[in-house]
């Protein structure tokens, strides 16, 4: 048997199709370490340990969280394809005038804080993945795919338009799908002399090449790398995301997998996925640096607000979860009256915290203009 799995074929005739079996983990060969691999892991390591020590340290580091989670399901939903920002995904009247790509990356959000918080009552196993995915596909498209379950039928990978005859890749056929997962789930419980972060590089390879689902795979299989991270104890919060390096990298990223699938080629993958640990975590260390120290600049801005300052704060607590904001929703959300909270935005107006997005009629909307910013990175739309 080849390094990488087999080609099985499937049905005769004018229906038969070949699929691709992967090989079972762990690997009978091993990874082969290089100086070059070895350096990956103590370089994506080094920084983990860093992004670890600063998200214990830091005290709203759940403020940082919760906006990184939404950046987060942007970058991995505008891998898949869809076109949103997060302007769009921050917008105060989001759940009135939502749209399909804006539900999805809803979704996602919705999936990893499920996930997460789950993880405190299951281990990471199938059962947990098929959860996380029916949260996935609630309100989004491919709701009626089989949310929460593996797929029974063959699926494929190609362009708009592609069979099983031109795709460009064919998963496991259904059965051999089942023996795949089964496979997989042991291996995340198995006790392994293998560092982590190399183990979930094979299972985010594997779940990707398995594919088990009909829809969200993609999407799945980014999740997994945190929670599988989590669960491992190497994190003890939801701070590393990669999909920011996975965008970046789209083609790449893509090629590497069908690199293993096709060659066996594991230790190229490894060594790019150590590499997307790697700049992901510093961009999340740059990140929280950059949001702590505006979170610093305005609370002593706040401070010269005098009489207004103890509301303000609260304002601007709400701000750093909520940063565009409309003052109706803001001053029910707070229990503030509506005059005290425009009050307190005409101030941070004037102070240049906050600048006016549009105006129509009471619905005025502001933009917490320094921190969506520091958030924007890498977010625009995939043209």
């Amino acid at each position: 048997m080849a390094r990488q799995g087999v080609i099985k074929s499937n049905l005769t005739n004018d229906i038969a199709y070949k699929s691709f079996m992967p090989s079972f983990l762990p690997l009978e060969e091993g990874i082969k370490f290089d100086e070059k691999l070895i350096q990956s892991l103590v370089n994506a390591r080094t920084e983990i340990a860093k992004l670890e020590v600063l998200t214990s340290r830091i005290p709203n580091v759940n403020l940082f969280i919760a906006m990184y989670v939404r950046k987060e399901a942007l970058l991995s939903s505008q891998i898949e394809g869809t076109q949103t920002t997060l302007e769009d995904i921050l917008d105060p009247m989001v759940l009135e005038n939502t749209n399909s790509d804006v539900k999805e990356v809803i979704s996602y959000i919705q999936a990893c804080e499920y996930g997460v918080k789950r993880l405190n009552e299951l281990p990471l196993c199938n059962r947990l993945i098929k959860e996380v995915h029916m949260e996935l596909m609630k309100n989004s498209r491919g709701q009626e795919r089989n949310p929460g379950e593996f797929r029974h039928s063959q699926n494929w990978i190609g362009s708009l338009g592609s069979t099983l005859n031109t795709a460009k890749y064919i998963p496991p056929n259904p059965s051999d799908m089942t023996l795949a997962m089964g496979n997989l789930e042991n291996y995340i419980h198995e006790e392994s002399g293998i560092d982590v972060l190399i183990r979930v590089a094979l299972i985010h390879y594997q779940f990707e090449t398995i594919h088990p689902f009909l829809d969200g795979n993609g999407r799945v299989g980014r999740l997994l790398i945190i929670l599988m991270l989590m669960d491992c104890r190497i994190l003890t919060q939801p701070v590393l995301y990669i999909s920011y390096f996975l965008k970046k990298n789209r083609t790449e990223y893509y090629d590497r997998m069908m690199e293993v699938r096709e060659k066996g080629k594991y230790e190229q993958w490894i060594h790019f996925f150590l590499e997307a640990v790697y700049e992901s975590a510093k961009d999340a260390i740059d990140t929280i640096d950059k949001l702590d120290c505006l979170h610093k600049k305005i609370e002593l801005q706040i401070q010269s607000m005098g009489r207004l300052s103890k509301n303000a704060l609260e304002v601007f607590k709400y701000l750093e979860t909520n940063p565009i904001i409309e003052i109706q929703k803001t001053s029910k959300a707070l229990g503030l009256t509506y005059n005290t909270v425009s009050n307190i935005v005409n101030e941070f107006c004037r102070l240049g915290i906050l600048n006016k997005v549009r105006n129509i009629s009471r619905n005025r909307i502001f933009i917490f203009d320094e921190y969506v910013t520091i958030l924007k990175k890498d977010t625009e739309k995939i043209v």
